[in-house]
Formats: C-alpha cells, structure tokens, sequence
C-alpha cells in the first residue's frame, strides 16, 4: 500500500510527465477505479477540505451536495449498490434527510459508507441511514447531537432550566441570568428542541429500516450514547470504532481485509493531497471520474 508520502510522489512523478495539475486527478482516480474493481459495487467519494480550510463557507452538508449527487449517480447501474466514501465534518440536517432519502430512491438502501478518517455530525448521520459502516483502526463518528449557531442544542436547553431552578431558589441571582439567557431570542429555545426532536426521529427510523433492522435495544444504545450531549460533553468529540462495535453498530474493520485497506487509504491520501495543493474545498466524486467540485472561491462542475 503506498503510504501518504508515496502517493504524494506519485503525483508529482505524474506531474512532470503530464506538466500540469491534472496529474492529481489521474491518481485520485486511478485509486477510486480501483476501489470499484476490487468491490464491483458502485463508488463515489464525499469529500470535504475541512482539515486544510476550515474558514470555507463551502465545506459542510448543504442542499448545494444533491447536485453533486445527482451528477456522479448518473449513469450507474444501480443494482450493484453504492459504497460512499465520506469525510465530513457535517452540516445542515434539513440537507442531510435529503441526501438520504434520494440515494435510499437510486440504491433501494443497498448502501455501505466507508470512513477512513472522520466521518462527524450531519457525516455519522448519513453512516447510521447505511446498511453496514466500515472503519479502520484511525476512523472516527462523532456525535450527533444538534448544534445552533455553533452551540449545542441540549445544552442550551440544560442552561435555560438550570436558570430557572436556580432563581426560583435564589431570586437574587436573577439579575446574573438575565445577561446569561438574554443572548438567546424568543424562538431559540423552541427550535433547539425542535431540532433535537427531528435529528433523533430521523436516524432511529434510519438505524431500525436497514443497519439495525429488528434490533430496538441495538437501536436505543446507539441513540442513547450518540445523541447525549451530557454523555459525549462535546460535539467533537471523536467516537472509535471498539465504540461502535460495542454498541451493536455493523461494522466491518477494514484492517481485516488488506487489499481493500490498501485501496480505501490510498483514495484518502489522495484526496488529502488534492485539498492541500488546490483550491478545492469539497469532492464528490465516483469510479467513472466524474466529479462535482467546489473550490474555496466558485463552483465547478
């Protein structure tokens, strides 16, 4: 398997024979063919330039995805299922039900998701809608609680309630809290459980229709450590695979079958490399090479 640094080298051997940036493409899809060829089922790749730029209005979960769907699903023979590669650091959830209901439409749920790396958030959620996750020693989920202007949902509810308990039993602590929840205006709170109530329903009926079928205790672990944020004390934070496995989640370890590690990786470093040497922020991308891609300043199809 050629490691991070090796494929870095590939690339740029490719590059002086070709003497552009294509040569980044070539690899990255010459690692994604492979991919297809040793699974025979269908690949696209959602990638998101986070790690490298991170101030990128582009780089979440968004209704602006679909179309990139909708490009990279065109033309596959559907009936060999669909392995999604993804690394996300998440986004909007309205965008995320979407983007599940319209490949649940194209594979019939036939879907596995592959995370070489991080899949967090809005990412877990699309993971849980699969039939089987597969991770590696390095990947990680995250947790799935739903975050508002940057802050934690359940949080801000348990900081609503703990005012309210503590000036009904110290009125002198009013004026403290005043300042405290005045940041938050009158539809907030409602929305905060709104969104709590909507990202739980949502992955419960995805785990028990596919991954989870006929396994409520399965179903009601998972939610009970994913969606708590008093459990998981941050929205980063990074959940193992030995975490999933435990929890009854299907989980495949990539490390038990090298041909396919070696595949998986090799597509992750290249699409790392991709990120770090061109203004792409976001991938999707399938075996064909056909690929929609945002860059930090426009959008190219």
């Amino acid at each position: 398997m050629p490691n991070f640094n090796e494929v870095l080298l590939e690339i740029k051997n490719q590059q002086k024979k070709s003497k552009d940036l294509n040569s980044i493409d070539i690899i990255r899809r010459k690692y994604l063919r492979k991919l297809f060829s040793i699974t025979k089922r269908n690949v696209i790749a959602y990638y998101s330039g986070w790690l490298q730029n991170a101030n990128s209005p582009n780089i979440e979960v968004n209704d602006k995805d679909k179309m990139g769907f909708m490009l990279t699903v065109n033309q596959l023979d559907r009936l060999k299922g669909l392995d999604l590669i993804l690394h996300t650091p998440g986004g909007d959830i309205a965008a995320t039900e979407s983007l599940v209901d319209y490949l649940y439409s194209i594979f019939d749920k036939n879907i596995r998701v592959i995370v070489p790396q991080i899949s967090m958030s809005a990412g877990t959620m699309i993971a849980f809608s699969a039939k089987q996750i597969i991770m590696g020693r390095q990947s990680n989920l995250g947790p799935i609680d739903p975050q508002m202007g940057g802050l934690a949902c359940q949080a801000v509810l348990d900081e609503f309630e703990q005012a309210k308990a503590d000036i009904k039993a110290n009125p002198e602590a009013t004026p403290l809290w005043q300042v405290i929840i005045s940041k938050y205006h009158p539809t907030f709170l409602g929305a905060c459980k709104q969104a709590i109530d909507w990202s739980e329903i949502m992955v419960t009926k995805w785990l028990k229709e596919n991954m989870l079928k006929d396994k409520k205790s399965a179903v009601k672990k998972v939610m009970q450590t994913f969606s708590d944020h008093k459990k998981q004390k941050s929205h980063s934070r990074h959940i193992s695979k030995e975490t999933c496995e435990s929890l009854g989640l299907n989980i495949f370890t990539l490390e038990s079958d090298q041909e396919l590690q070696d595949a998986v990786l090799s597509v992750h470093h290249a699409f790392m490399h991709t990120f770090s040497y061109t203004d792409a922020v976001k991938i999707i991308e399938n075996h064909n090479g056909i690929a929609y891609v945002e860059h930090f300043a426009t959008v190219n199809n």
